[in-house]
C-alpha cells in the first residue's frame, strides 16, 4: 500500500515539474537599459521612452511584471553620457536601447556583448557604430533617422515657404559624420533654387549667438538646423530666428513645437516604437548582427502659423495642404 502511494506520488510530481518550471519562466523578469542623450525634463525625450515602453507593451512586456526597465538621461552632457553608459552596462541588461550616435559609442566603448538597439540614429555607418545596414555586425542594429538627401528638401521647403529668402545660415556638428553628410545635401541643392549658404558649428549658446546676429546683418536671410545640432540649444536657436526676422527649417519636429517656423523630418517616436520590435525579438533569442538597421516609413511636415505671423509670413496653401500637422 505504502509502495502504490510512493509510486502514485512520484508520478504526481513528474506531471507537474513542467508546470512548475513553466510558470517560473514566464515569470522570469528581463531587464532593459535606455540610454537617452535628452533631459529627463524634455518633451521629446519623453515622448520618445513613452511610444518604446508602449510598444513593448504591445508585444506583452510589462514592467514590474516581466520587465524591469533602467532609464538614464544625459542632457548631451558627454561626461554624463560615458558615465550612465557604464553604469547600465554594469547592471547586467539583456538589452539596450540608445537615443543618438553618442549614446551607442559611449556604449560600445564599454561592451561589445551585450545587445544595443538605437532608434534615431542619422549615420550609423558613417559614425562606425555598424558595419553595414543590411549586415550590422556586432552586437548594434536599430533604426536610422533618415537618408541624407532628405537634407535637400529642408532648403527648397525654406524657399517654398519664403521665397525671398536668397541666403541661409546651416547650423551643423562637423564631428559627427551626420553633421557633414546633411550639409552635402543642402550644399546639392541650394544653388538649383537661388540660395547662397553659409555654416554654423556651433559649440555653446554664446557663439551660435553671436554667429547668428553677424548673418542676419544682412536681408533675404533664412537658418536651417541639421538634426544632430544640439538639442540643448532649440530654444535659443527659434528664440534668435524669431528675434532676427529669419524664416527658420528644422528636421525635427520637436523644433516647431517649440515655436520653430517648420520641419520635415522623420516621426521620432514611430522610430523608437519600432525599436521595441528589435528588443522583443533580442528577448527571445535573436541576435543584432542578423537584424538589418531598417530606414523610417513615416515622415512629417509640420508648418507653425504663430510663428509663421510673426516672421511676416504666409504659409503657401500648397505647404498647408501637404502637412501633416498645423500649429495654430
Amino acid at each position: 500500500m505504502r509502495r502504490r502511494a510512493f509510486i502514485e506520488g512520484i508520478a504526481g510530481l513528474a506531471t507537474a515539474w513542467p508546470f512548475a518550471v513553466r510558470a517560473q519562466q514566464s515569470t522570469t523578469v528581463r531587464r532593459v537599459g535606455v540610454l537617452m542623450n535628452y533631459g529627463a525634463d524634455e518633451p521629446e525625450g519623453q515622448a520618445r521612452v513613452r511610444a518604446f515602453t508602449q510598444g513593448l507593451q504591445k508585444l506583452g512586456w510589462s514592467e514590474g511584471s516581466n520587465l524591469r526597465i533602467d532609464t538614464r538621461w544625459t542632457a548631451q552632457d558627454p561626461d554624463l553620457n560615458r558615465r550612465y553608459a557604464a553604469e547600465l552596462v554594469q547592471s547586467a541588461p539583456d538589452v539596450i536601447l540608445a537615443s543618438a550616435s553618442s549614446s551607442v559609442a559611449a556604449l560600445q566603448q564599454v561592451t561589445r556583448s551585450v545587445p544595443i538597439v538605437f532608434a534615431n540614429v542619422v549615420d550609423p555607418v558613417g559614425a562606425g557604430l555598424v558595419a553595414s545596414l543590411a549586415r550590422p555586425g556586432g552586437n548594434t542594429t536599430g533604426f536610422i533617422a533618415f537618408e541624407y538627401g532628405l537634407a535637400g528638401k529642408w532648403v527648397e521647403l525654406l524657399k517654398e515657404i519664403a521665397p525671398n529668402v536668397t541666403r541661409a545660415v546651416v547650423l551643423r556638428d562637423p564631428t559627427l559624420a551626420a553633421g557633414i553628410g546633411q550639409f552635402a545635401a543642402i550644399q546639392a541643392t541650394a544653388p538649383s533654387i537661388g540660395v547662397d549658404l553659409s555654416v554654423i558649428d556651433p559649440r555653446d549658446a554664446g557663439e551660435i549667438e553671436r554667429a547668428i546676429a553677424a548673418f542676419a546683418g544682412e536681408p533675404n536671410g533664412g537658418l536651417i538646423a541639421t538634426v544632430g545640432t544640439s538639442a540643448r540649444h532649440s530654444e535659443l536657436i527659434t528664440t534668435l530666428a524669431i528675434r532676427y526676422r529669419l524664416p527658420n527649417i528644422y528636421g525635427l519636429r520637436y523644433y516647431t513645437l517649440g515655436g520653430g517656423l517648420a520641419s520635415y523630418g522623420p516621426d521620432s517616436s514611430e522610430n523608437s516604437s519600432r525599436a521595441a520590435v528589435y528588443v522583443d525579438r533580442i528577448l527571445k533569442g535573436a541576435k543584432p548582427a542578423d537584424l538589418p538597421v531598417q530606414a523610417p516609413t513615416k515622415y512629417e511636415l509640420v508648418v507653425n502659423l504663430k510663428t509663421a505671423k510673426a516672421l511676416g509670413l504666409t504659409i503657401p496653401q500648397s505647404v498647408r495642404t501637404r502637412a501633416d500637422e498645423v500649429i495654430e
